[in-house]
Order: structure tokens, then sequence, then C-alpha cells
């Protein structure tokens, strides 16, 4: 079993997120996708976040009909912040027929090497990896532990989802309902 692992904060999940996990799910060699919600991502300012478990109930309502896009917390019992590496060592120990494959933005690719043993990453998995507007990827493009992929190009960002929220915009089709609904029972990002 190929499982792609989608990394994210999460903050919140959106149409972007889904259309890059269903295109990894249905589109290149995986068998599924699992969208592994981070409690604290080391390289991002952690003042911003909802939540965790918020950030997971979202991602879970986003998904709740897909067959191979599912939803992990694996990350809420490891130590903060997460670091990629030892969760896939966590999810190697739990899952030993399992083959992992990372999953990654272009501008996540832009700032690989400050990742912890990014070199360990590029020794023992596979990186898929999506298109982000104005990642130079160059230095990468025939590494031989590199795919990439022609998923469609998104510019969603939960920045703006947030922003928009916050102002009172309408962010029909950003969300799926159930998240819009979510966001607006708890009052989030106002």
């Amino acid at each position: 079993m190929k499982t792609g692992l989608f990394f994210g904060s999460y903050n919140p999940i959106h149409t972007g997120h889904l259309i890059i996990a269903n295109y990894m799910a249905n589109h290149t060699g995986l068998d599924e996708v699992w969208l592994v919600v981070s409690p604290h991502n080391p390289l991002k300012d952690k003042g911003g976040l909802s939540n965790m478990y918020d950030r997971l109930e979202m991602a879970t309502l986003a998904t709740e009909k897909t067959e191979n896009i599912k939803v992990s917390d694996i990350e809420f019992s490891l130590p903060q912040p997460s670091y990629t590496i030892d969760t896939l060592t966590h999810l190697h120990e739990r899952y030993p027929t399992k083959e992992f494959v990372l999953i990654m933005g272009a501008d996540n690719l832009v700032s690989f090497k400050k990742w912890k043993n990014y070199e360990v990453l590029l020794k023992n998995y596979q990186i898929y990896v999506y298109p982000r507007p104005g990642a130079d990827v160059s230095e990468w493009k025939n590494h031989p532990a590199i795919t990439f992929t022609d998923t469609p190009l998104m510019e969603i960002s939960s920045t703006f989802i947030r922003k928009a929220v916050k102002e009172g915009k309408n962010v029909q089709f950003f969300l799926p309902d159930k998240v819009i609904d979510f966001i607006d029972s708890k009052g989030m990002y106002k």
C-alpha cells in the first residue's frame, strides 16, 4: 500500500488542499492520501494557529465522503514542534507494511534544506511535489527521489480564507459547506 502523507496546519482546510489530495490519491501511483494535521510546524509561527482539535475536526468534516483520503492526528501524540522525520519513524513502527511518500508544495521544496535530517528524507522516501506560484525548484529538477506532478495550480491559501472570514466576506466554494458551518458555529477567525 503506497500512502501519500500530506502534512499541513489546515488552518482551515480548504478546497485547494482537497483538490491537491484528490489529484495525488487518484492521478499518481498512490493508493491513498493521509492529511496529517500538524499541531505546530517548526518553520511557522504558532501564534496564529487555531486549536489543533478544531483543525482536525474541520479536516474530518471535509473528507467524510472520500474513500482514499483520510485524516491523521498522528502528530498530536508526538513532541512539538513536529518534525517530519520523527513522524515518519513513528509511522513506520506503527504501520511496517506501508510505503510512505511525502507530498509537498514546490514552495516547501524551496526551503527543504532547512528541514531536520532532510538528507535522510531524500535517501529513504519518494517526494511528490505539486506546483506553487513563483517557486523556483530548478535545483531539484533531476533528483531521483523527487517527482514533480501535474497537479492543478492552487493559489488559494488558508491565510486568504482567515482574512476573508475576519472581514465578513463570503467564502462559499473556497471551503466545504460543513467546514463553513463549523467555523461559523465556533466563531473562528473573527
